[in-house]
């Protein structure tokens, strides 16, 4: 008797303390949920939804006045600052008439004051070329790198 009564308080205790010690991940991601991380996807949501709706307008107010990128390449000719991403957007909706973009959301970590958001988009776009129209499907790895500022935050990198 005594040893099924430390045994059922052996397998209890385990039980709890491995209970305790399992994460919450947000629901659809590899997310831990926590406030702040809630805060970052749903910012980074924003970010999608003006995407899909092509509203270059919100595009624009989400990348911080700072907002840099190479292009992920090591050669200059595709690194586009603030101004650029305005011209490339309204270059690359021109065409497009329908747009799906999805995001699953894998990591997000802090370092140095910046906000890392690592991610893969699935983007599925409809646009128009000589009379005909078009489906194009694109999935890739992405990072967004984000500032915090007051109430929120902005895009650094990424778009």
């Amino acid at each position: 008797m005594k040893t099924c009564l430390i045994g059922a308080i052996g397998i209890l205790s385990i039980a709890l303390f491995t209970s305790s010690c399992t994460k919450k991940f947000i629901p659809n991601t590899e997310i831990e949920d926590t406030e702040r991380n809630r805060a970052v996807i749903a910012f980074c949501e924003r970010y999608r939804r003006a995407v899909e709706d092509m509203n270059i307008g919100l595009l624009l107010s989400l990348a911080s006045p700072k907002y840099f990128d190479n292009g992920g390449t090591t050669t200059g000719d595709d690194d586009m600052d603030r101004t650029g991403l305005e011209a490339v957007l309204k270059e690359r909706f021109k065409a497009v008439q329908n747009v799906r973009h999805e995001v699953k959301y894998r990591d997000i970590r802090e370092q140095a004051g910046i906000t890392y958001v690592e991610y893969t988009w699935t983007t599925h776009f409809q646009y128009e070329i000589s009379g005909k129209t078009k489906w194009v499907n694109k999935t890739t790895d992405n990072r967004l790198e984000l500032e915090h500022i007051d109430d929120g935050f902005l895009i650094l990198s990424g778009m």
